[in-house]
C-alpha cells in the first residue's frame, strides 16, 4: 500500500466519521420537528382550521430549514470521506 493511498484512506475515514456525527444530530432534531408539525397539522384539521394555514411560516419551519441545511452540509463531507476512501484504495491497490 503506498504512502499516498493510505493517507487518503485514513483522511477519508475521519472525514466520513466526523460528517456522520455531525450530521446524526441535525437530522433526528429536524424529523422531530417535523413529526410534530404533522401532528399540529393533523390537530388543526380536526379543529377544522383554515386549510392555508399549512403554507405559513413559523420559527418551527424556519429552525426545520436550518436543520436540514445543517445535516446536508455535514452529510456531504461524509459523502467526500466515502469518497476519499475509495480513491485511496484504487491508488493503494490499482
Amino acid at each position: 500500500m503506498s504512502l499516498v493511498g493510505f493517507a487518503l484512506v485514513v483522511a477519508g475515514v475521519a472525514l466520513f466519521a466526523v460528517g456522520f456525527l455531525r450530521a446524526r444530530e441535525p437530522w433526528r432534531r429536524s424529523q422531530g420537528l417535523r413529526a410534530q408539525d404533522e401532528n399540529s397539522e393533523r390537530y388543526r384539521a380536526w379543529r377544522g382550521g383554515s386549510p392555508g394555514a399549512r403554507e405559513e411560516k413559523t420559527g418551527a419551519s424556519i429552525a426545520m430549514q436550518l436543520l436540514r441545511r445543517r445535516a446536508r452540509i455535514w452529510g456531504a463531507v461524509a459523502t467526500a470521506g466515502a469518497f476519499l476512501v475509495v480513491v485511496g484504495f484504487v491508488l493503494a491497490f490499482g
